[in-house]
């Protein structure tokens, strides 16, 4: 599933061919996705994108009559095609621009999503996320403040996106194995100087993964066709009984709220 850095990617790598020019229309070839496409998305005409923005791994398009809400889904992604590329049986949506070019979304397990609103600040969906993680809101204070009490395996917490959005499997990993923090170990044992460590270190994985392009996942290329490269130096993600960088330990992998986790038993033995 495209993360953070991948949604991050996407925009970036569509806004050049997107922002500042006219939606001519709006092809929908498969309405039923996640949830249905919104019927206002088929009488688009005529309307400039002024700006491509990101909400937690939500792409928005901002027009001059409304916003574009994208989703990627588990298996989505964005393509800037020509007009006289082949369209592929997954090929569900085009958006066809004035200058030539189609922003074209394939999804082949149709779980992504494409929708409208006319204004962001009371968009359903929006309502009860957390701050982004690369943002001032998102500070030590704050998490020690929302980890207070809590029980919850600090790995789920990480991922709750009424905390903190964006932090996904794969980059909870590797945070959590970079601060020697065990997956189960409980939210509310977290200490300030635990916290100040893991504010931190999300920081730095996510910018650092946004930088080199998004993780290469078998779902997930560029909208230019090139895959990111972060997968190269990811360090316990998907290593199950392959040596810890660190000590040559064996990884070791749980289950937690139903998603892979990946830990080194030595550097990551503090539960409590």
């Amino acid at each position: 599933m495209p993360e953070l850095p991948e949604v991050e990617t996407t925009k970036n790598g569509i806004a050049p061919y997107i922002e500042g020019y006219v939606i001519e229309k709006v092809i929908v070839r498969q309405p039923k996705l996640r949830w249905m496409v919104s019927h206002e998305l088929m009488s688009i005409i005529q309307q400039k994108v002024v700006n491509i923005s990101r909400r937690a791994k939500y792409l928005i398009l901002h027009t001059e009559c409304g916003y574009i809400i994208g989703h990627l889904g588990m298996s989505g992604s964005l393509r800037v095609v020509e007009q006289s590329d082949v369209i592929d049986k997954h090929d569900h949506l085009d958006i066809v621009m004035n200058n030539g070019k189609i922003l074209r979304y394939n999804d082949p397990r149709r779980f992504g999503a494409w929708l409208w609103t006319n204004s962001l600040d009371d968009f359903h969906l929006f309502q009860k996320l957390g701050p982004e993680p690369l943002s001032e809101m998102f500070n030590a204070d704050y998490l020690w403040q929302k980890s207070r009490k809590k029980q919850t395996a600090l790995k789920a917490f990480l991922m709750d996106n009424a905390i903190v959005v964006g932090v996904g499997n794969i980059y909870a990993n590797e945070t959590l194995f970079l601060c020697g923090l065990h997956p189960k170990k409980h939210a509310g044992t977290l200490t300030k100087v635990q916290c100040n460590q893991l504010v931190d270190m999300i920081k730095k994985v996510l910018s650092t993964a946004i930088q080199q392009g998004g993780t290469t996942l078998k779902d997930f290329l560029q909208p230019d066709g090139r895959p990111g490269y972060f997968a190269q130096e990811l360090l316990v993600y998907g290593n199950k009984d392959k040596p810890c960088p660190k000590c040559a330990t064996k990884i070791e992998s749980i289950v937690i709220g139903q998603r892979n986790s990946f830990y080194c038993p030595k550097c990551q033995s503090n539960k409590n």
